[in-house]
């Protein structure tokens, strides 16, 4: 068993000159020998993971192949989602499957929300001390 890792937040300079820091984590995707070393933004109100249009393709993922449907709410409800299922690696820990809604949005970030990533990991904010920690 891996023990509790500790992360920065980043911090993000948003389009308003204000700056701000966020949880992203860094991690691995892989899928069929491709390799996608990314971060995802730690989102507890997703309540699902998501994918950017872009990084499904870097994964070599072909849309059309894709036919499983996913209803996506809030600003992506727009667009349209497929699912898939990806290998993760988070730092040290174990390789995990993650199901991800891979959506046609762009312009977004790789989303880790409640199905399934915070049912494969515990997290901990202390967004105070600008970390935060995962088991």
């Amino acid at each position: 068993m891996v023990d509790a890792q500790k992360f920065p937040y980043k911090i993000i300079d948003s389009s308003l000159g204000m700056v701000d820091r966020m949880a992203y984590l860094p991690l691995t995707l892989s899928l069929n020998g491709q390799s996608l070393n990314t971060e995802g933004l730690l989102d507890t109100g997703a309540s699902v993971n998501v994918l950017p249009y872009e990084l499904g393709l870097q994964l070599g993922l072909i849309w059309e192949n894709e036919t499983l449907s996913v209803i996506l709410a809030g600003n992506l409800a727009k667009f349209e989602a497929r699912a898939v299922i990806v290998d993760a690696q988070v730092s040290s820990f174990p390789k995990v499957n993650l199901a991800f809604a891979w959506t046609q949005a762009s312009n977004l970030p790789l989303i880790l929300g409640q199905a399934n990533f915070f049912l494969e990991f515990e997290v901990c904010f202390f967004r105070a001390r600008s970390e935060f920690e995962v088991r």
